[in-house]
């Protein structure tokens, strides 16, 4: 049985890999792995909705995965720690090797991908 700290610690770990598991979420995170952007540029880039994206970054903000920067009239957007980016990449590389077992998994399938029998 777990301790309370190590308990604390996969807690942690869980809610941290939370903000990378929102398809949405995550398309904002890989946006920014290239350069700070601004909302607008990040709607263009996404496809996602100005609110959407206000409320993901919002929550990316407050999870210190992203960190905002005003700029004159704007705010600018960019990723608070390389290691965000380092993860993403190293995802993607694991990805690559075990990418077939990720998509015939059907344990971890989104709601949309079960209501559309994907």
């Amino acid at each position: 049985m777990l301790i309370a700290s190590e308990q604390l610690e996969v807690s942690l770990k869980a809610k941290l890999f939370r903000g990378f598991g929102d398809p949405s979420r995550l398309s904002i995170l890989d946006a920014l792995r290239d350069r700070p952007l601004t909302v607008s540029q990040l709607i263009e880039i996404t496809g996602l909705t100005q609110s959407n994206v206000s409320n993901h970054l919002g929550c990316l903000k407050d999870c210190g995965l992203v960190m905002a920067e005003p700029s004159g009239r704007y705010v600018t957007y960019r990723l608070s720690d390389d290691r965000v980016a380092d993860l993403i990449a190293l995802a993607e590389s694991l990805l690559a090797d075990i990418a077939r077992g990720v998509y015939e998994c059907t344990r971890y399938e989104s709601p949309t991908e079960a209501q559309h029998g994907e």
